[in-house]
């Protein structure tokens, strides 16, 4: 199925692409009562077979900044209007860049008013009303909430702000909206997309997720098995296998040294590879006894909120043969520690899908996890990691215990690191899956007439 992908022209993006060349003439994007100029680029040119043609929306007021979403201060003020224009860029551009298209795949609020400008100022239009829509929720954690007088900004219809589309406890909810004018949503987890239909785990949208029914599923994401595979991967100092796993200790002494820790070969060492937030975990990483409970090492590598940076680089300081952080993260770095580590620490408040647990299976680093989203989905507890239920630091303890008396029966540890290493965890079944949900959704809408 040809694939046409439309992102922003982020800063990072010009920096890291050198192919990057522009596509036509400016055009202009209305939206509310101001007009705004764009260009469109192009990263290659589409040519390869099953290569997907990549084109970016260029607005440096919107875009050419230092983060993404926002700053050390938080969020960018203006989000809502530099996503809103994006969706209506994106649109505006798509007869040209892919005038076959049939189904428009939309990703969290960022993009999700790309579905309602669809079905609003582009209603009635070719090749538009023939398109189906799709709308993934990757973290429904993050909605795009706004004040209600947003929606004049952004062009939107008064009349859609009510409960069945944009109303939500007084705000403007983009995802909901969204969510509204999609065809099938999509979660990246089959567990996660039950978890959102619950009041627990719906993050408040959860009679919304109930409402769609059977046209919200949940597909696992996968990883690149070839980026991710320690026979070939040239970030390590050994590569290995599970036939032959001499290369991982090796690994393993590499990464001890490079932090300062003791190279003990028979002490389990723990690595922990994540965003430093809440919802990784790191409530119960810091209110469990780890460094009292065991003799293991642990390392932990991510960037996030500052006070878990103050309080993990606290017990590395305290801990200096036990404990090592590291904050400048980077995917080399993941690599070598993904390869050395014994175990990976998961204890996630809620985890959507996650990709490290699979990255580390495919390593024979043993994930100990909590039993949400795609961890559930993708570990299978006592065979390729271990599993624990209670968000809680006492049930993380009883966890790490547990991964500490496996670990001390060598034959059952290398069975499990085996059996984790032998997972396939590529894309292939997603893929299949996808392309269902895309004939589904084709099946469901029904052009304006």
């Amino acid at each position: 199925m040809p694939t046409t992908v439309v992102l922003p022209l982020y800063r990072q993006v010009r920096e890291t692409t050198p192919t990057l060349r522009r596509a036509g003439p400016p055009f202009t994007v209305s939206m509310g009562d101001r007009t705004e100029t764009a260009w469109l680029y192009r990263a290659q040119d589409g040519s390869v077979k099953g290569v997907p043609q990549v084109f970016f929306v260029e607005h440096p007021a919107f875009f050419d900044r230092a983060g993404i979403y926002g700053d050390d201060t938080g969020d960018y003020g203006d989000n809502a209007r530099r996503f809103a224009f994006f969706c209506r860029a994106a649109l505006t551009v798509l007869p040209q860049i892919a005038p076959a298209t049939e189904v428009l795949h939309a990703h969290d609020w960022h993009t999700a008013l790309a579905l309602v400008y669809l079905r609003t100022a582009f209603r009635g239009q070719a090749p538009y009303d023939r398109l189906a829509t799709v709308l993934s929720v990757h973290n429904a954690g993050f909605q795009g909430h706004f004040p209600p007088e947003t929606m004049a900004m952004l062009g939107l219809p008064p009349e859609l702000y009510d409960l069945r589309h944009f109303e939500w406890y007084g705000r403007m909810n983009v995802l909901k909206g969204g969510l509204a004018f999609s065809d099938c949503a999509v979660t990246v987890s089959p567990t996660h997309a039950r978890e959102l239909c619950t009041a627990e785990g719906g993050f408040g949208l959860h009679d919304t997720f109930i409402g769609l029914g059977d046209r919200l599923v949940g597909i696992l994401n996968g990883i690149d098995p070839e980026a991710w595979n320690p026979e070939t991967d040239p970030n390590l100092p050994a590569n290995y296998s599970a036939s032959n796993i001499a290369g991982k200790r090796r690994c393993k002494a590499a990464l001890q040294r490079s932090y300062g820790l003791p190279q003990r070969d028979r002490t389990p060492l723990f690595g922990m590879s994540a965003r430093l937030v809440e919802q990784k975990g790191l409530d119960l990483v810091l209110g469990a006894d780890l460094i009292g409970q065991t003799d293991a090492q642990f390392i932990f590598l991510g960037a996030g909120e500052h006070r878990y940076h103050e309080a993990l680089a606290e017990l590395a300081i305290a801990n200096p043969e036990r404990v090592a952080v590291e904050f400048a993260f980077t995917d080399h770095l993941e690599h070598t520690l993904l390869a050395g580590a014994d175990a990976l620490l998961m204890p996630s408040l809620y985890e959507p899908c996650g990709l490290t647990q699979m990255r580390a299976q495919r390593y024979g680093t043993v994930p100990v996890a909590r039993r949400v989203g795609g961890l559930q989905d993708s570990i299978a507890d006592g065979e390729t990691g271990l599993l624990f239920d209670e968000y809680s630091p006492e049930a993380f303890e009883r966890a790490i215990e547990r991964a500490l008396t496996v670990y001390a029966d060598r034959t059952a540890w290398r069975t499990l690191v085996r059996r984790a290493m032998a997972l396939q965890l590529g894309w292939d079944a997603s893929a299949h899956r996808y392309l269902e949900l895309y004939h589904r959704a084709l099946a469901l809408h029904t052009p304006s007439t």
